[in-house]
């Protein structure tokens, strides 16, 4: 981003135009993830005014221009789970994997990708999971901790998210061809 430098500079010092600089600079990018969580862009809209509002407050802790974008997406992401977190009730089945699902039946659909559509429709539990592991990249205990369950648990949800994401894609695939 041009000028990222001098607008977290300022921006530090509360200057309220290099704060909307960094805000118009980031702010779709940012709903977009907060979004992949919440599924609700309501909600993915406050989480992401008071998450800026968060970091405007707090951003001499962050080290330096270069790690802003990843600091800000970790105050996304974490006030994006609180919020589930607060407002819904999600229930994780505790139960440890009793088979492993083969990654190359979830690979078969991944040519065409709609991410607003599988998210919309993917139940809250596999899509929280599904979205630390694969776009966070963060391990099952990590997870676990995060989210205050097992790690066990954590394996099953993405598991499900996967078979979840295969039978997604049949269904699409099927409906393309009784189009057809």
């Amino acid at each position: 981003m041009k000028n990222l430098e001098e607008n977290f500079t300022l921006a530090i010092k509360q200057d309220r135009r290099a704060q909307k600089a960094l805000y118009d600079a980031f702010s779709s990018k940012m709903l977009a993830v907060a979004n992949s969580y919440t599924n609700n862009i309501h909600d993915a809209e406050d989480i992401l005014l008071n998450a800026f509002l968060k970091c405007f407050t707090k951003l001499n802790e962050c080290r330096d221009y270069k790690s802003f974008p990843f600091w800000l997406r970790k105050i996304i992401i974490n006030d994006s789970i609180n919020f589930i977190r607060k407002t819904k009730n999600i229930l994780y089945a505790d139960v440890e994997i009793a088979d492993d699902f083969s990654d190359d039946d979830f690979e078969e659909g991944l040519e065409e990708i709609n991410l607003e559509e599988i998210f919309s429709k993917m139940p809250p539990g596999y899509r929280i999971i599904f979205n630390l592991y694969v776009f966070e990249e963060k391990k099952h205990q990590e997870i676990a901790e995060i989210l205050n369950i097992s790690e066990g648990t954590s394996k099953s949800q993405l598991n499900k998210a996967k078979r979840w994401l295969v039978e997604f894609f049949k269904t699409k695939e099927n409906e393309k061809q009784n189009a057809e």
